[in-house]
């Protein structure tokens, strides 16, 4: 479902996807989108609305300096990049997520923890375009929930200029490299508890349980 958030055209809210075993990921409970740096005060006050309990902004350092979160200085927000700077490219390219995926296993795993620990309520991830590091996580997180690969890909294609094959060969490559998505989390340091918890705040009639007080 599309967010009315001004400024971030590539925001929506990942509820209604269906799961292998006949559930649904929650309304609400994991937003992704383009950066917050874009927003405008009419966006800022629809995201301060929801009641979001954690923001990650995965962007660079140098990202952030450029162009700083109106949410920066926010409880909520953290700022967690989830791969290593490139030093020649702004971004990732599409058909490089599973070599992302392989550099920056441990990275990625401490990134996803976060949505694990995170207090109850709404959880909002974005990069700068919404598209790459956005993209992974949340098909990482997904995947965790039960999505089939086929629904995950579909979401991703709703972002501009994606292609929904990138993520299916992303998943292939982690389930023929790594023993798949759980497997590879597992080897990054998550533990079984952490990606229960993910599981359970995302699927519709689950009770959350956050794996810290808060900040």
């Amino acid at each position: 479902m599309r967010l009315d958030w001004g400024g971030c055209p590539n925001s929506r809210d990942v509820g209604g996807l269906p799961t292998s075993a006949g559930g649904r990921i929650r309304s609400g409970a994991l937003l992704r989108s383009d950066s917050h740096s874009q927003l405008t005060a009419d966006g800022i006050a629809a995201v301060r609305a929801l009641g979001i309990s954690r923001i990650l902004d995965l962007r660079w350092a140098r990202e952030t300096a450029q162009a700083p979160s109106p949410f920066a200085d926010d409880p909520a927000y953290r700022n967690e990049p989830l791969i290593a700077e490139l030093a020649e490219q702004g971004t990732t390219m599409p058909d490089a997520y599973r070599t992302m995926s392989d550099d920056n296993q441990r990275r990625i795993t401490a990134v996803f923890a976060l949505l694990a620990d995170a207090p109850p309520g709404p959880l909002a991830v974005h990069c700068s375009a919404g598209r790459d590091r956005t993209g992974v996580l949340v098909a990482l997180a997904l995947s965790v929930a039960g999505v089939p690969p086929a629904s995950i890909a579909a979401d991703y294609a709703l972002t501009a200029g994606c292609d929904g094959d990138t993520i299916l060969r992303t998943l292939a490559h982690l389930d023929d490299r790594h023993g798949g998505v759980r497997a590879y989390l597992l080897k990054g340091g998550a533990t079984p508890a952490q990606l229960t918890r993910v599981r359970d705040r995302l699927l519709e009639g689950q009770r959350v349980v956050s794996g810290d007080s808060g900040y």
